[in-house]
């Protein structure tokens, strides 16, 4: 099997500034991930073309799309409190934005199995009409909008620490989207609540599951077999997309989840379960503990070949497990069964 590995130079010109957490230091940790993996001739590197603006605006408003390139292109500085742009920033959103859209592209055409946009700025908290967190385009609801375009069913599964907000709010009444999340509450944004699920047509597609601090790797796969198995079957989705966002690691300095490296390895193999080979692309998101973003891209690069890594035991026995039954009685009703 191959993997494309996704990723650019100019990602590491977007610089948020001494002491961000979301600093080129990140992508650097992801590459020696990369090389621990062994994948060898498994892993092939790929250079993304940016994305055009008619891509980004699928899902965020031209006055945004604008008002970006010209902030960025004036000097930059704080989008909000936690978000931040300079003149490089501008190419480095547009290339994210266009990483997995290439990456579907290559996939297509039969290049590999599977493919890691390692890329940055982050995505899954940008809105329609601003930057958040981190964020200034959302890469994966840019790739997911372009393939729901051509009429194939998208399962987006965000398993970053703090809720995709971004992208649930963009695919909320999209029936040809489901959004499934887990995630620490309470926790930055403040959404996610088992009650989001979705709305009108989309009624029973978004699929939140808030764990407390502390959960462990039993209580993600326990609720990937109840929850997301069935669900998948159900829709039977033609593309899997995942929100890789490596912050639920117990190192990380920003959440306070009990997530090993070898956790996030097995989880991914339960996910990519769920569509076949050569229809599933994963983007970089959160984790800011760099030697524990290094150890997770490892075991998830060598879960998409197929290999189970454990650097570190798969963790059990943490909270959270009386969260799914809340979460099926709250889809049950969604779909008025």
């Amino acid at each position: 099997m191959s993997v494309l590995f996704v990723t650019h130079p100019a990602y590491l010109e977007h610089r948020t500034g001494q002491g961000h957490p979301e600093r080129p230091q990140r992508l650097e940790a992801v590459r020696a991930g990369a090389a621990h993996a062994g994948l060898g001739d498994e892993l092939v590197a790929l250079e993304p073309r940016p994305a055009s603006v008619e891509d980004i605006e699928r899902v965020h408003s031209p006055e945004y799309v604008t008002a970006l390139e010209r902030f960025c292109r004036a000097g930059g500085g704080r989008l909000d409190a936690d978000t931040v742009a300079g003149p490089p920033s501008w190419e480095a959103a547009l290339l994210a934005a266009g990483a997995g859209l290439d990456a579907a592209a290559r996939l297509q055409a039969g290049e590999a199995e599977a493919a890691f946009c390692a890329v940055r700025p982050p995505g899954h908290h940008a809105l329609e009409t601003r930057a958040m967190g981190f964020c200034l385009f959302n890469n994966i609801a840019v790739t997911a909008a372009a393939l729901a375009a051509t009429g194939d069913r998208l399962f987006v599964v965000d398993i970053d620490a703090h809720h995709g907000n971004g992208t649930q709010e963009m695919f909320y009444a999209d029936p040809r989207v489901v959004y499934v999340s887990f995630h620490q509450s309470p926790l930055y944004p403040g959404t996610g609540s088992v009650l989001e699920t979705g709305e009108g047509v989309a009624a029973g597609t978004t699929v939140n599951v808030p764990l407390p601090p502390g959960a462990t790797g039993d209580i993600y796969r326990q609720a990937i077999n109840d929850l997301v198995v069935p669900l998948a079957l159900e829709r039977r989705p033609d593309w899997l997309l995942i929100s890789a966002g490596f912050d639920a690691h117990r190192d990380d300095p920003l959440t306070e989840m009990g997530l090993s490296a070898g956790d996030y390895g097995d989880i991914t193999l339960d996910l990519l379960e769920l569509v076949p080979a050569g229809r599933r692309i994963l983007f970089l998101e959160g984790g800011y503990d760099l030697n524990a973003l290094q150890a997770c891209t490892t075991t998830t690069l060598a879960a998409l070949v197929g290999e189970r890594a454990h650097p570190e035991r798969p963790t059990g026995g943490g909270p959270g497990g009386e969260i799914i039954p809340l979460v099926e009685v709250a889809h049950r009703r969604a779909v008025g069964a």
